[in-house]
Parts: C-alpha cells; sequence; structure tokens
C-alpha cells in the first residue's frame, strides 16, 4: 500500500514538473499558507515591526487629539530652557491659553524687565516650541495678600489699625 502512494505521487508530480516530496510555492511567496495568517514579519516594512517609542506616541497625541495640551505642557516643561535660566529664575509661566501665555514675575522690576524683552521672548519660545504656539504675553507682577476672607465682603477700607 505505500509502495502504491509513493507510485501516485510520484505520478502527480511528474505532471506538475517537479521532483517528488516539494511543492511548488504560491505566487505571493507564502508558502502555501494563507498570506493573513503568516506569523513572521519578512524583510520588508511592515506595521507590525516594533516602531520607535516617539513616532508611537506622536502617532497617539495625534489620533487622540492632544497636540495643543501638549504644545502647552512643553512650553511649561522647557520653560527654563527656553527663555534662559536666569529669566526663569525669576519668571514662571501660569497660563496658555488661545496662544496667551501669562507670566508672573518674582517683582516688579522683573515684570517691567520682562515686558521690556518681550518680543525676543516671544521669538525664542518660537524657535522652541514652534511658531503660532504662543502669540503674546501677559506679564503680572507679585501678587499681594487679599484681605477678602468667605464669601461675602462689606465695602469699605479694609483693615486699619483700631488701637490708637
Amino acid at each position: 500500500m505505500a509502495h502504491a502512494a509513493l507510485e501516485a505521487a510520484k505520478a502527480k508530480a511528474k505532471e506538475r514538473g517537479t521532483s517528488p516530496g516539494y511543492r511548488r510555492r504560491a505566487a505571493g511567496g507564502g508558502g502555501g499558507q494563507n498570506p493573513r495568517r503568516r506569523r513572521w514579519s519578512g524583510p520588508g516594512a511592515d506595521p507590525r515591526d516594533p516602531q520607535p517609542l516617539g513616532r508611537l506616541v506622536s502617532r497617539l497625541v495625534t489620533d487622540r487629539g492632544w497636540n495643543e495640551s501638549v504644545t502647552t505642557a512643553r512650553v511649561f516643561a522647557q520653560w527654563a530652557r527656553l527663555v534662559g535660566e536666569d529669566v526663569a529664575e525669576h519668571a514662571q509661566p501660569v497660563a496658555l491659553k488661545d496662544g496667551e501665555l501669562t507670566v508672573r514675575a518674582s517683582s516688579t522690576a522683573w515684570a517691567t524687565q520682562l515686558r521690556l524683552l518681550q518680543g525676543k521672548l516671544l521669538h525664542k519660545i518660537a524657535a522652541g516650541v514652534g511658531n503660532g504656539v504662543v502669540k503674546r504675553m501677559r506679564i503680572q507682577g507679585p501678587t499681594a495678600p487679599s484681605w477678602r476672607k468667605g464669601p461675602r465682603h462689606v465695602p469699605g477700607r479694609g483693615p486699619r489699625d483700631t488701637y490708637g
């Protein structure tokens, strides 16, 4: 019986034009398998290949629509590198909304200095994060303590010395 099966295989191979024991490869190069079930990547580029982390994160950010949040975070995270260590020591970004960056200075003198440097700072930020992210700056001085405590307020002069 085995001898008859061997003779049948030889005859079938002769019809195909190949030697017995060898299968003809499919035109797709899949070795007779369904190409959708192939489990290896092969020499060419494939979406299943390992990808650099930066490329995957940027694709995720774009797909989810987080571009604006990420650029805002980059301004805050890289503030010292963007404006320089000496300016960053005396000024901190507070908010970035609709292209307007609010910066709080440590003193009124630094607030004045930042207003004078505003054009240069905008160019530095645009070079570091991209054009159009920060269109204008709003410089604030240090905030004074508020004497308003609680939800209600009575108009008047506020706290004063009543002991003399």
